[in-house]
């Protein structure tokens, strides 16, 4: 059995940096989003992909996987927004076992009322903070991270 490789002093400080500020802007996002709107993140984050998507509506299992939920918390965070009456779901016209989402005009609403906000703090806490050359570099950090968390052998 092989020894662990363990995180070295810069490893361990950039881990704790990266777990901790990742903590921190998702519960100010949160907050910000339930005082504007009564959103969760992950609904929020629904709400523009759909607003971004071809005929601003996507299939579920596409819309899961953007998103970054499992196929049953989507559904219930499509459930409470249709309950809301910011998305619809409808069968797919291609394939009557997929099933689509699709934004409503309340939703596009609401996104317009609550984005600028959204804004305001991803700036404050984040893309402000950062230099253009700092901004690049994370972008490839996380890019890289997330082709190998996306990959099947993790490579």
């Amino acid at each position: 059995m092989t020894e662990p490789r363990w995180l070295d002093s810069t490893e361990m400080a950039a881990w704790r940096a990266f777990l901790t500020t990742s903590h921190l802007l998702d519960r100010r996002i949160e907050e910000q989003l339930k005082a504007a709107a009564g959103l969760t993140h992950p609904q929020f984050e629904i709400l523009v992909r759909l607003s971004e998507a071809p005929g601003r509506q996507e299939r579920m299992t596409e819309l899961a996987r953007g998103v970054v939920v499992s196929k049953s918390a989507l559904t219930y965070q499509i459930t409470q927004l249709e309950k809301a009456g910011l998305v619809e779901r409808a069968t797919c016209p291609s394939d009557e076992r997929g099933v689509l989402a699709m934004i409503t005009e309340a939703g596009l609403r609401c996104l317009e009322r609550v984005a600028p906000g959204h804004l305001e703090v991803v700036r404050a806490y984040l893309i402000d903070r950062l230099s253009r050359e700092e901004l690049r570099t994370m972008t490839t950090a996380m890019q890289k991270t997330e082709q190998a968390l996306r990959t099947p052998d993790g490579r």
